[in-house]
């Protein structure tokens, strides 16, 4: 049984596609916190897509995917910032959505064999993690969780209490640009790997799963980075498995996203249960 779980990593593509989603794992569940408590989960949504033609005109240039995607995510940052002030925010994220996403279907589809390239955009390819890759995504990671760490009281102040922190004196557009900037670092780091498609799942899921388990902001970064990392080890394993021994042929890092709504799932069936079971308890307790 232990085999089934340590075999796969023997080699060399899959030691480094476990570390790439532990790393984004735990990136993924501390950022995703923020993310469900500013409830920026669409915005999430919005920064996986507006750096798609970044990544697909890098991709047609031989050029860096990050820098590519860099690029892109800043710029569509940057407007959904700034534009939201004045401008309704769904509208404004649903028209980045659909401008910036079009933009890189129509670079890709100049290229021959443009099916295949867009595939490998849009779903990653996480199994060819090369040891440059994994490096940007560790910067990327440790970079994102300083300042959320340095800027914690400030960030959540302004999640729970946006008017009284701009009361305060805190500079609002700041903290706001520095959470938005994070997420599409997050996105960035992870899109190359699962592709453009999967990446929310890193982020939104596993803080999903922590906010049904956890009351204190703290303690559920930790339990959400722990879920995230779970979540890739056993998605990596469980492709594995099905692919070599069994002829399923399943693509890892779908099979990733799924053991990690699988666990939401158990988790929110399982305190569904805990609340009915309690609350005859509560009900039959003397006064």
């Amino acid at each position: 049984m232990w085999g089934l779980f340590f075999e796969p990593f023997q080699l060399g593509y899959m030691r480094r596609a476990l570390a790439e989603v532990v790393i984004l794992g735990v990136l993924g569940g501390v950022v995703g916190v923020h993310v469900l408590l500013r409830r920026l989960a669409f915005l999430t949504e919005v920064v996986q897509h507006t750096v798609f033609p970044g990544i697909a005109i890098a991709f047609a240039l031989d050029q860096s995917l990050l820098a590519g995607a860099l690029v892109a995510g800043i710029v569509a940052i940057i407007l959904y910032t700034f534009g939201a002030r004045r401008v309704d925010s769904n509208a404004l994220m649903a028209l980045l959505i659909s401008t910036f996403f079009a933009l890189g279907v129509v670079v890709v589809s100049r290229r021959t064999g443009y099916q295949s390239d867009l595939t490998a955009l849009l779903f990653g390819r996480i199994l060819s993690v090369d040891q440059r890759e994994l490096l940007d995504t560790l910067v990327i990671g440790v970079v994102s969780v300083v300042l959320l760490v340095v800027l914690h009281k400030e960030l959540v102040l302004r999640a729970f209490d946006p008017l009284g922190s701009e009361a305060m004196g805190y500079p609002t557009i700041a903290l706001d640009l520095v959470v938005n900037v994070v997420v599409m670092l997050t996105v960035v780091a992870a899109v190359r790997a699962v592709g453009t498609v999967l990446v929310v799942a890193f982020i939104v899921t596993p803080a999903a799963t922590a906010r049904l388990l956890c009351r204190r902001i703290t303690p559920m970064m930790i339990v959400a980075a722990a879920l995230g990392a779970l979540g890739g080890w056993l998605g990596l394993v469980v492709s594995y498995e099905g692919s070599i021994h069994h002829g399923w042929r399943l693509a890892s890092g779908a099979t990733i996203v799924l053991v990690l709504t699988a666990g939401f799932l158990l988790v929110a069936a399982g305190r569904a249960v805990a609340v009915r079971v309690r609350r005859p308890q509560m009900a039959m307790a003397p006064a």
